[in-house]
């Protein structure tokens, strides 16, 4: 495992982009950067703050998550609302987020606010379709964080981190979803970001654990990679053959507030390709 990076409060939403490298969010000092091959770190989204989740869009541009879920253009031009906290009573942000093949944008709302300590209210599941429009698919999610499909997109994992556990939930049709199941129960650790690898595996950061647990397609365990810092926040794939594991992390419990890091290792299997989201507002 290699350190790339490091000096950044709580690094998030890691999207391989074959472009630019690495993007990642730094969601309590703000920004948006990218990793590039050579080691540099360069700005792509100045100041947002909150962002836990991102994905790249078909037009070039970044979708965001945050206060709202927006498209930021290539170009810096005025970003675009995709969905708003309005869309409920409870929603005051979004966390992490992915993309089915179809373009749609699946996304966690938050009901609290999580480092103010406040307590406890249960968000919701998003799924934000190609024409602008929105609808909730899941409800009572304690804590929203990691979303991924499985390989042949019969399936949804997603961290609800308050019970330490990661659901799996089978599409019905487009974006109709069974009740969840729980595929995996975490002890030791809360299940954060995750990434889905082509041979179904569910690879899934354990804050506060200082691992990344890897889960094969029926939930049982197949491996714990250590992490040389606890507050383990999130993974992708990514590199040519994304068989380039990137994890990052947080600062809390780290040896100062600004230590949250990227690592990378290099793995067997490579990731499941993520989908260009395909919405517009």
């Amino acid at each position: 495992m290699q350190a790339l990076t490091s000096g950044y409060g709580l690094i998030e939403g890691p999207v391989w982009d074959p472009a630019r490298g690495l993007l990642f969010s730094d969601v309590m000092n703000g920004g948006v950067r990218a990793l590039q091959a050579n080691g540099d770190v360069t700005e792509v989204v100045p100041k947002r703050r909150g962002v836990g989740g991102m994905a790249l869009h078909a037009n070039g541009g970044l979708v965001l998550g945050g206060r709202d879920v927006i498209m930021q253009p290539a170009d810096g031009a005025i970003a675009t609302t995709l969905l708003t906290s309005e869309v409920t009573d409870l929603a005051i942000g979004f966390n992490d987020l992915t993309t089915d093949e179809a373009g749609r944008i699946w996304v966690g709302s938050l009901g609290f606010r999580v480092f103010a300590g406040d307590p406890m209210r249960p968000g919701h599941l998003h799924v934000i379709d190609t024409d602008g429009s929105s609808e909730i698919v899941a409800d009572d999610v304690t804590l929203t964080n990691g979303l991924g499909f499985s390989p042949d997109a019969s399936t949804l994992y997603h961290s609800d981190s308050r019970r330490n556990t990661v659901r799996a939930y089978q599409l019905e049709d487009a974006t109709t979803l069974s009740p969840w199941r729980a595929f995996a129960t975490i002890d030791g650790g809360i299940p954060d970001g995750l990434a889905v690898a082509e041979d179904g595996s569910v690879w899934v950061a354990i804050a506060d654990g200082g691992r990344v647990a890897v889960f094969n397609p029926d939930g049982s365990l197949r491996q714990n990679i250590p992490v040389p810092l606890p507050m383990v926040t999130s993974v992708c794939f990514g590199g040519e053959d994304l068989r380039d594991l990137y994890i990052v992390t947080g600062s809390r419990d780290g040896p100062h507030d600004n230590c949250g890091s990227i690592y990378r290792m290099r793995v067997d299997v490579p990731g499941l390709p993520v989908p260009l989201a395909r919405v517009m507002a």
